[in-house]
């Protein structure tokens, strides 16, 4: 038990200094704060909810790994190199995979949503 509260504590810190020090977790954070009344109100049923605010998790998680990344590119090798830009630049392309599918998943429910309405 104790493993788990110390994880649980760790995992807390280390948000808590992503969204001190890192613009577009912040971002992801109050898209996710927005994303969660929103999920509530225009999802049909409890499948929609969790894939409206599973969506914009899974781009937090992204985001948090891509950062983890490049920290530690940036520790090892602080000056330009191909390959290490290589490998941030696949990190950014995670995020962006993760944004679109997002998008499509918001898109889907909320033209679902209007046309229900309409």
């Amino acid at each position: 038990m104790h493993r788990i509260i110390a994880a649980y504590r760790n995992s807390l810190r280390a948000l808590e200094r992503a969204w001190r020090t890192e613009h577009a977790v912040r971002e992801e954070l109050l898209l996710l704060g927005l994303a969660l009344p929103m999920a509530l109100l225009i999802a049909t049923g409890a499948w929609q909810r969790l894939a409206l605010i599973g969506t914009v998790i899974i781009v937090l998680m992204v985001e948090l790994l891509n950062t983890a990344v490049e920290k530690v590119c940036d520790r090892l090798h602080p000056g330009q190199d191909d390959l290490i830009g290589y490998v941030k630049d696949l990190g950014s392309a995670a995020v962006l995979m993760s944004l679109l599918l997002a998008a499509g998943v918001w898109l889907t429910a909320l033209w679902q949503w209007a046309d229900a309405w309409l």
